[in-house]
């Protein structure tokens, strides 16, 4: 393998490069989340994730945190919503940016929960982390194994891990979908190439890929990193990115967000 990092754009030129190269098996996106809520999120997006590509396999899904200052009036996701009802708009909830995906995740869960907060956007994950240690903001949610450390340390207040399941790497903080059931959020990642790249070669990637996600070192090292392997068919995968398209879509719509910039 060869990386070759496109940043800029909002992690859109990625897909432009990959959707124009040779559909023959040897250049593959690393696709996230962000993904599937580029179409929810700009207005001229010069490729349709569904059209321009073919999926390969669900690689593995991220474990993510939602945490607090510690001097915050909640000590888990039910209380937390409960202040929520009761001071409306008046929790400070730091994102990466206006219509990342943390954005949209939060703003999914506030819909769910009936809750109204004040989002204030940040230019990355450090400073927003910065603020909250400080009490300039309330709450945010973010990468588990990069906020570990300040949980462990007492410096920033867990609430509920954004997965189905609970985490190894903390076994007593309870996953949101004990609180909110169809809350089932899980950041992840995936891999798709060229929409025109035969379906042998499409097959032979899905089994390479696959096959890398049973394997029990990789899985464990894995798992010390905060990721889950997960592998799937390319039919799975196709379905998982529909769905998300069409969830992210509804949640722009239902909490009329409109991107800073486009």
């Amino acid at each position: 393998f060869i990386l070759d990092y496109k940043p800029g754009a909002g992690g859109t030129l990625a897909g432009t490069f990959t959707a124009r190269s040779k559909p023959d098996g040897y250049t593959v996106l690393i696709a996230n989340a962000s993904y599937t809520v580029y179409p929810a999120t700009y207005r001229n997006l010069p490729w349709d994730p569904v059209r321009d590509f073919a999926p390969i396999s669900l690689i593995s899904q991220r474990i993510s945190v939602l945490v607090t200052r510690t001097q915050f009036p909640a000590d888990n996701l039910r209380t937390y919503i409960e202040y929520a009802r009761t001071h409306p708009e008046r929790i400070n909830y730091g994102t990466t940016g206006s219509g990342s995906i943390g954005h949209l995740s939060a703003a999914w869960l506030h819909s769910l929960t009936q809750t109204r907060v004040t989002f204030v956007h940040y230019k990355g994950a450090a400073p927003q982390l910065v603020d909250l240690q400080a009490g300039r903001i309330d709450v945010a949610s973010g990468n588990l194994l990069a906020q570990l450390p300040l949980i462990k340390s007492g410096k920033l207040k867990p609430l509920a891990i954004f997965t189905n399941r609970r985490s190894k790497l903390l076994p007593d903080l309870p996953s949101a979908v004990e609180a909110v059931p169809a809350f089932n959020y899980t950041n992840w990642i995936g891999m798709v190439v060229p929409a025109a790249t035969p379906r042998p070669v499409v097959m032979k990637l899905n089994e390479d890929f696959v096959k890398m996600t049973r394997d029990p070192e990789l899985v464990a090292a894995f798992e010390k990193e905060g990721l889950g392997l997960v592998g799937s068919t390319p039919e799975e995968f196709g379905r998982h990115i529909a769905g998300e398209i069409a969830l992210w879509k509804r949640v722009v719509g239902e909490n009329r967000i409109v991107m800073e910039e486009q």
